[in-house]
C-alpha cells in the first residue's frame, strides 16, 4: 500500500518538483483519510524527500554534463585558459623588454 501511494505521488507531481511542504501535505491527507498511520506518513515523507534530493542531484549532474559538452563543442576559452594566456603574454612582454634593454 505504501509503495502504491509513493508511486502515485511521484507520478502525479514529479519527484523533482516536490517541496517538503507539499509532500507533508499529501502524506497528511492520507493519514487523515485513514489510509496511513502517522508512522507510515512520516516514513513516506522521509522517503519522498530523499527521492526528491536524489532527483535534484541527478538533474544537476546531467545539466552540468550537457553544459560541459556543449561548451566543449563551441570551443570557447575557459577562464583558466585565459589566465594562462595572460601569464604567457606577461612573460613574453618581459622578455621583449629585456631584449630591448640589451641593445
Amino acid at each position: 500500500m505504501i509503495d502504491l501511494i509513493k508511486k502515485t505521488m511521484l507520478t502525479g507531481i514529479g519527484a523533482a518538483a516536490l517541496t517538503k511542504e507539499k509532500i507533508e501535505e499529501i502524506a497528511q491527507e492520507f493519514v487523515d483519510r485513514g489510509k496511513l498511520s502517522e508512522q507510515e506518513g512520516e516514513k513516506i515523507v522521509k522517503d519522498m524527500l530523499d527521492k526528491t534530493e536524489e532527483s535534484k542531484e541527478q538533474f544537476r549532474k546531467q545539466t552540468e554534463q550537457i553544459v560541459e559538452t556543449t561548451l566543449g563543442k563551441m570551443q570557447l576559452a575557459r577562464a583558466s585558459d585565459i589566465k594562462k594566456l595572460r601569464a604567457e603574454i606577461s612573460s613574453l612582454k618581459k622578455k621583449i623588454e629585456e631584449l630591448g634593454n640589451d641593445e
